[in-house]
């Protein structure tokens, strides 16, 4: 299982992306400098998750393009 943390300025949340999908996923989930993620909100009594369906590498369209991540702490 992977957890990928997104960020704005309301906070963080995780993206979870379940065995299968990260087997199916891996290149585009490790290698991707700009990444896509189409998710399913899930909402079980308090609990809430982002749950991955697809992931796209975005970067590729671009020629390779190349983002740097910013650690905002």
């Amino acid at each position: 299982m992977l957890f990928i943390t997104i960020e704005d300025e309301s906070g963080q949340t995780n993206i979870i992306l379940r065995p299968a999908l990260l087997e199916k996923y891996r290149r585009e989930a490790l290698g991707a400098s700009l990444l896509a993620v189409y998710v399913v909100w899930q909402v079980e009594g308090k609990v809430r998750h982002i749950a991955a369906q697809h992931l796209v590498n975005r970067a590729d369209p671009f020629g390779g393009l190349h983002v740097e991540s910013y650690d905002f702490h």
